[in-house]
């Protein structure tokens, strides 16, 4: 069973062959990477991310390794098997080679219990260390047989360089000789036809005795062998033949060798390639920043898991350059087994698809892929794809027959593989788990009419319910975007697009359809919105009423994350300041004990001085004499003594423990207050206190009324829509503090008001240890900001403050207290 090659194709695999193919260090290997397919087999899955995991952990902390100078000697060693003679550099190549592979096995072997693949792998590799001495022994690092090769061979060598000196000894004194000065052309030697000659004049050919062997273009030098060196030369020739029929001879027998170890030799070069790849493979998982995802044992026919079989978390899609690519949040089953992608052309749609396709095929590749851990995928007996260009403003009728014969294609294929086996045993009835699946359409169901389309692409979608299948499929047609909401099994996605920049910002979001945006496009251009309204009219109202709904569900969902990350920050600040006060609390319990233990040994140490003088004074009692009656009292006076030192012990453990602080001393009402009315039963707000007739002007809803201050009584502090810290989840003990909320709302106030209230809530955020608040004041004229921020610059309890920033710009304070 193997995946398709057309849905590799489809995905791009190839061009991440290709990619990984230049991390190879020789041919054989690259060869290895460009031919790389996913396997579907479970256990050889995980034993090829095994090697790429321990590769990787490998070159971390190797990162000079290599296969060394190996080289593919493959076609050489079966040219030598036949018969065939090698020459020096491709012994020294195949040398080379074996030396690579032994130098390999012997680091791999060496390897701790972190790397038990590689450790096996580096076993398997054949060890010739006869056949590498011998032609490292024979041939130079240049390719040349050595003297050293044979004694015959240092021999002949020998002679050769001893008759070439004579040689060249007895021409270089006959072109020297006056007796030929005038006779020569010049005075060199040179070669023709493999033997010394020197250049005569033709005019002084008969000066000169000798063979010719050639003359000048214009024939004026005539080059002349003379008799006297025929013998040097030809004695200088036989040496060398002599010399390169025992080179043949050596290299002869070399090869020989080679040829007998051929199969060893080509079991060499495959594991060194195999290897390289396992390196190829974890250095491009670190180019790529790629992590090894968990693979999981996952069937159609397996119970239902809370947990998916597919979960990509923040995935890239590895062909796309880094700095641009938007990772995304991806899963597949568990609840939903059918996932559908709406949204506008180029919003990445296409790419969430083949970047699932794609890192599925990379996993069962052995390839770590790009996105973060914990990232899980199963182990697909098939993967499909049907992706096509969208991107041309005119569909025929000729491309969506080959979408519909793909998909037909696709659908038999799964039907036939989820058949029962024929002849089916009781062993085969128990064993039997319909295959994974994963298949992935690009515009299911376009390229024809939409009502057609759209039907037609639902029957579909409920096939591949039935056949269990995990399945990404993209759409335009509204009809399915209801279809998933109300189907079980399928489920909507969305990629998000910015009408205010016209541009998608490829962000996947899973449970949320896409809605359309070409009116509001078409309105961001500048489209006469009377056109905009007429076209509004066109829509049917169903389809109107469903692209509101799921305008008001992105609305919502994006305030409800907006909330629930303020929320977090909240919670955050709150641990850091419970973890303080515990930190403190903590030590001053440690320092309460430190002075509970000096304390007890002071006391003591009392004790045990008045237990030595109770002793000493009975040792005068019995050399003197001593009353009796004396002896008790001081006996009593001891008992006292000591039951006053266990009295100051008790007294000192009682002041080290901390109690709760007295309730603060109530305060006089102030203007600003917000008071109970006993005589209307209603609360209101202290506007003007008169002090000499001991009456209140109060502010109750429209009305003002005049009473005497004793009817008056503090209200309790309302709300005043701030947020309140939840309580802890679980019990701490903690000292009690106020319950004093970060965000102080002052929208709506007078300036009156600010300056009282503002000091009241700062010493109340300083006494519960809040380290920074954050003052709502609103924009309007800036004169409450101006007002909030003058109250802030004098008071002591307040280090620093800014404006809001991104979190409420001028209408927000945020101001920094004190260190308690």
């Amino acid at each position: 069973m193997s995946i398709p090659e057309t849905s590799l194709h489809t995905l791009e695999f190839d061009a991440v062959r290709d990619r990984l193919a230049h991390y190879t260090a020789f041919s054989a290997s690259r060869e290895l990477a460009l031919s790389l397919t996913p396997s579907t087999d479970l256990n050889e899955v995980r034993r090829r991310q095994a090697l790429t995991a321990e590769a990787r952990l490998l070159l971390e902390e190797w990162p000079d390794l290599t296969i060394g100078g190996a080289r593919d000697v493959r076609r050489s060693a079966h040219h030598a098997a036949r018969g065939g003679m090698l020459d020096g550099t491709t012994l020294r190549d195949i040398a080379a080679t074996l030396r690579s592979a032994a130098t390999l096995r012997q680091r791999l072997s060496r390897l701790d219990d972190r790397f038990p693949n590689l450790r096996d792998l580096g076993y398997t590799l054949p060890a010739l260390p006869h056949l590498i001495d011998a032609i490292e022994q024979a041939i130079g690092d240049d390719g040349q047989v050595l003297d050293s090769a044979s004694p015959t061979l240092a021999r002949l060598r020998h002679e050769v360089r001893v008759a070439f000196n004579r040689l060249q000894e007895r021409l270089q004194s006959m072109i020297h000789s006056p007796t030929l000065a005038a006779a020569l052309q010049e005075p060199i030697i040179t070669v023709r036809n493999g033997r010394y000659v020197i250049p005569v004049k033709a005019i002084h050919r008969r000066e000169v005795r000798g063979l010719v062997h050639d003359q000048s273009g214009s024939g004026a030098t005539l080059y002349i062998e003379p008799l006297a060196i025929v013998e040097l030369n030809n004695r200088w020739r036989e040496l060398q033949s002599a010399e390169a029929e025992e080179v043949q001879r050596i290299l002869g027998a070399l090869s020989e060798q080679v040829g007998e170890a051929v199969s060893a030799i080509v079991s060499t070069v495959n594991m060194l390639a195999a290897l390289d790849l396992v390196f190829a493979l974890a250095r491009y998982a670190i180019a790529t920043r790629s992590t090894a995802p968990e693979i999981v044992d996952w069937r159609p026919d397996d119970p239902p898991s809370t947990e998916p079989p597919l979960r990509l978390i923040r995935a890239r899609h590895p062909l796309l350059p880094p700095d641009k690519v938007v990772p995304i949040d991806l899963w597949l089953g568990g609840t939903f087994s059918i996932l559908l992608i709406t949204g506008p052309n180029t919003g990445g749609k296409t790419v969430a698809l083949k970047t699932t396709g794609l890192l599925a095929l990379m996993a069962q590749a052995g390839m770590q892929i790009p996105a973060d851990q914990p990232s899980r995928l199963p182990v697909f007996q098939y993967i499909f794809a049907d992706i096509g260009d969208e991107q041309s403003i005119e569909q025929s009728l000729s491309t969506f027959s080959s979408h519909m014969a793909n998909i037909i294609r696709v659908l038999q294929t799964l039907t036939e593989a989820q058949s029962f086996p024929a002849a089916p045993t009781d062993q085969a009835l128990f064993d039997y788990r319909r295959p994974a699946a994963l298949v992935l359409f690009d515009e299911l169901g376009a390229g024809t009419d939409p009502v057609e389309g759209s039907a037609l692409a639902r029957a579909i979608i409920g096939r591949l319910l039935e056949l269990g299948v995990l399945a990404v499929a993209t759409t335009h047609y509204p009809e399915l975007k209801a279809f998933a909401y109300a189907t079980p099994g399928v489920e909507n996605a969305s990629v998000e697009f910015d009408v205010e920049t016209l541009a998608p910002t490829y962000r996947l979001s899973i449970g949320v359809p896409g809605h359309s945006n070409a009116l509001a496009i078409a309105a961001r251009l500048g489209l006469d919105p009377a056109l905009i309204e007429q076209a509004r009219s066109f829509i049917d109202r169903n389809e109107a009423q469903v692209e509101d709904l799921l305008a008001g569900i992105q609305r919502e969902r994006a305030a409800a994350t907006e909330a629930l990350q303020r929320a977090e920050e909240l919670r955050a600040d709150a641990e850091k300041y419970r973890a303080r006060l515990a930190a403190e609390q903590q030590a001053f319990a440690a320092e309460r004990e430190v002075a509970l233990a000096a304390a007890r040994q002071e006391i003591e140490a009392e004790l045990r001085e008045v237990r030595q003088q109770l002793r000493r004074l009975r040792e005068e009692y019995r050399s003197v004499s001593i009353s009796r009656q004396w002896l008790e009292e001081a006996e009593k006076r001891l008992a006292a003594t000591a039951e006053q030192a266990q009295q100051a012990t008790e007294r000192l453990q009682r002041q080290m423990v901390p109690s709760a602080p007295p309730p603060p001393a109530e305060r006089p009402l102030q203007v600003g207050d917000t008071v109970h009315v006993a005589s209307v039963g209603l609360n209101g707000e202290i506007m003007a206190i008169d002090t000499d007739d001991e009456t209140a002007t109060v502010q109750v809803g429209g009305f003002r009324l005049t009473v005497k201050c004793s009817e008056l009584k503090r209200a309790k502090a309302a709300d005043n829509g701030e947020r309140r810290f939840a309580p802890p989840e679980r019990p701490v003990n903690l000292p009690s503090m106020p319950d004093v909320s970060m965000t102080f709302d002052m929208r709506g106030w007078r300036v009156s008001e600010v300056s009282d209230r503002l000091d009241r809530y700062l010493n109340d955020a300083y006494l519960a240890g809040l380290h920074q608040v954050r003052l709502i004041h609103g924009k309007g004229t800036g004169a409450l900001r101006q007002v909030v921020r003058d109250v802030l610059a004098s008071h002591p309890l307040v280090a620093s403050f800014t404006g809001g920033g991104r979190d409420g710009g001028d209408g927000v304070t945020i101001a920094t207290l004190v260190d308690r």
